[in-house]
């Protein structure tokens, strides 16, 4: 794609997942992605209430991608990842990624 074609709210394609435009700066495209997000609870517990009881889950609840401001992280594309996403899942399959937007290692 290119610079000039994206707008806020578009949605569009990278690395097989979805993102929506969130800002257009003059070299710079911000964008939160649509796919499911890890989500982390603390509380208390309470049997011990000097302890913190932590669980993960994976939402795809649409109220965190309302904004601004957003409840997911805000994804930075430049000139380089610009040039690699699309406006269709097919053609974001056979684009080579910049090492900007590899995907981190998972953690265990």
């Amino acid at each position: 794609m290119n610079h000039n074609e994206f707008s806020i709210g578009l949605d569009f394609w990278c690395d097989g997942r979805r993102w929506r435009c969130t800002d257009v700066g003059t070299r710079v495209v911000v964008a939160i992605s649509l796919e499911p997000h890890e989500v982390f609870h603390v509380t208390l517990d309470p049997k011990d209430r000097t302890k913190k009881l932590m669980a993960r889950e994976l939402t795809s609840d649409p109220s965190w991608l309302n904004g601004p401001p957003y409840a997911v992280a805000e994804q930075v594309f430049d000139e380089s990842d610009i040039e690699v996403c699309s406006l269709t899942f097919e053609e974001s399959k056979t684009r080579d990624l910049p090492p900007s937007m590899l995907r981190p290692a998972p953690v265990p």
